[in-house]
């Protein structure tokens, strides 16, 4: 098993490119199975979950072939099974994302309840009940969901009853497949939605209020689409990730390949704070504050502050002058890492679901553990500032979602190596 070892204290400087998004890139691969001829994938990450999400369309019968680390070539025309077993999904959450695909091109379908990472609930009965409003049967057999629909899924009025990202995802691929039309109400409005509502329009089905929470799909009627090579998205938070090392280290560096209008709350929290931002087409620079301030996060659904962003901007505020409170809405599990930040010297109190950081304590070094994919990362932001030679064990989970992190990072200046236990 891998570590990172990382020696605090180093300035960074530079400029560093962001990868595609996997958050984009896992819904856009699930709907490959909605597709009738072959497609690239471009500006795809080179990142553990893609593999695992690849490997599972080849277990179902599909052609996926990476002509580079970045380029995925898929062919779901051969899909002759409908299983997305426990042996894949147990890695990954996101391999739910074949359940409406699946259901609407076969009618039937038998997909394990999935795992992932354990930041709290993320309760799958809102893709359910949606698939039964379409018509679908469902039941719950062995830790699987068998789900049929012998004659196709039916267009429905669908009412979500709290915003989920991958619930939308899951039924608006459903819907392009569907007979009839679908009107989603309080669908989630993360780029990342809109990515692949706006690849199904040029698939030529009809969906009116992209990038709203309202949206009126007309299906298929089970006919299978044709289409187009996909450029997945650039990674907001991987691109926040880095500006937050910029800022937790007071120097002025530079994200190359971003859409800064994905990312429009976390820019203004770091101006906020007193760093510098500048935005020039597709590059965003952060140049240091003269004092960085504290700063009060309330974690919401798109376009708000994303709660993906909030461990990095904990540790951040470790720096910062004084006490700033973060308000963790959406998931109940997700201070994980704060345990871990106070094996460094970090002064984090928690009551329920917030967080008071007290920042301007001395950080020193420490093992510490990962304990999901962004608390990984809010740890080595803190080694980056820490007194001495930090070590993060568990950085597989680091793994399913930054790809070539410490080659990015030694980029940047950092001390950073990969090591073996």
């Amino acid at each position: 098993m891998h570590y990172l070892q990382i020696q605090g204290g180093a300035k960074l400087s530079g400029e560093v490119a962001i990868s595609g998004a996997k958050n984009a890139a896992l819904p856009l691969i699930a709907l490959t199975l909605l597709a009738k001829n072959e497609l690239k994938l471009t500006n795809v990450p080179n990142v553990a979950d893609i593999k695992t999400l690849a490997q599972l369309l080849v277990n179902l019968g599909a052609s996926c072939e990476f002509e580079d680390p970045n380029t995925l070539k898929v062919n779901t025309s051969s899909v002759n099974s409908t299983m997305a077993n426990y042996d894949i999904v147990r890695k990954m959450r996101a391999s739910i994302l074949t359940l409406g695909p699946l259901l609407s091109r076969f009618g039937h379908c038998e997909v394990s309840l999935p795992g992932g990472c354990a930041i709290g609930q993320r309760p799958i009965d809102l893709h359910l009940s949606a698939l039964e409003k379409m018509g679908a049967n469902i039941e719950i057999k062995q830790g699987y969901i068998v789900a049929s629909a012998p004659n196709g899924l039916n267009g429905a009025r669908i009412v979500f009853d709290k915003i989920t990202v991958t619930g939308s995802e899951n039924i608006i691929m459903a819907a392009a497949l569907a007979h009839g039309t679908t009107r989603l109400l309080n669908v989630a409005k993360e780029p990342e939605v809109v990515q692949v509502c706006e690849i199904l329009k040029a698939s030529g089905i009809n969906i009116e209020g992209i990038g709203t929470s309202e949206l009126v799909i007309e299906g298929s009627g089970q006919r299978l689409l044709t289409i187009p090579d996909i450029k997945v998205i650039p990674d907001r938070i991987e691109a926040g990730t880095y500006l937050c090392a910029g800022a937790i280290t007071n120097s002025k560096i530079t994200v190359t390949k971003v859409n800064a209008k994905h990312m429009l709350a976390v820019i203004a929290k770091l101006e906020e704070m007193g760093f510098g931002i500048e935005i020039d087409d597709d590059k965003i620079t952060i140049s240091p504050a003269k004092e960085i301030k504290p700063c009060e996060i309330i974690t919401t659904e798109y376009p708000g502050f994303p709660t993906d962003m909030q461990a990095q901007f904990m540790a951040l505020a470790l720096v910062a002058n004084g006490v700033s409170v973060i308000d963790e809405r959406l998931f109940e599990n997700r201070f994980m890492h704060v345990s871990e930040l106070a094996r460094m010297g970090a002064d984090i109190r928690l009551n329920g679901h917030i967080a008071s950081v007290y920042g301007g304590s001395e950080l020193n070094s420490a093992d510490v553990m990962a304990t999901d994919l962004r608390a990984s990362s809010a740890l080595i932001l803190a080694a980056l500032v820490a007194k001495g030679e930090t070590r993060v064990h568990r950085i597989y989970h680091l793994d399913r979602g930054y790809e070539n992190l410490e080659l990015k990072f030694k980029q940047l200046g950092a001390n950073i190596t990969r090591l073996e236990e």
